[in-house]
């Protein structure tokens, strides 16, 4: 398989997640998504009232110097880790 099909696999595999999965890793997954799917941040940082969509903005930016190649293996990568810690199969 190559990486665009694997990491399409792994992100309905992430929908999988138990919700105590921790909103940090929820933020990274989100990152490292947007970042192989849209790439770099194409979007000005929402306000301060706006709490949720400002830490989803955060994340994506924090992985902004990736490559789509990078992101999208970092992002199966993540997604693996977490599903072992779950006791789900990867």
């Amino acid at each position: 398989m190559g990486l665009q099909e694997d990491f399409d696999q792994y992100a309905v595999k992430a929908k999988t997640l138990p919700d105590s999965t921790s909103n940090e890793n929820k933020l990274i997954l989100y990152g490292l998504f947007k970042q192989a799917t849209v790439g770099p941040v194409n979007t000005s940082r929402p306000g301060m009232f706006n709490p949720r969509d400002r830490a989803k903005w955060d994340a994506w930016k924090n992985v902004e110097g990736k490559s789509k190649e990078e992101a999208m293996n970092d992002y199966i990568t993540k997604v693996k880790q977490l599903l072992e810690e779950a006791g789900l199969a990867a």
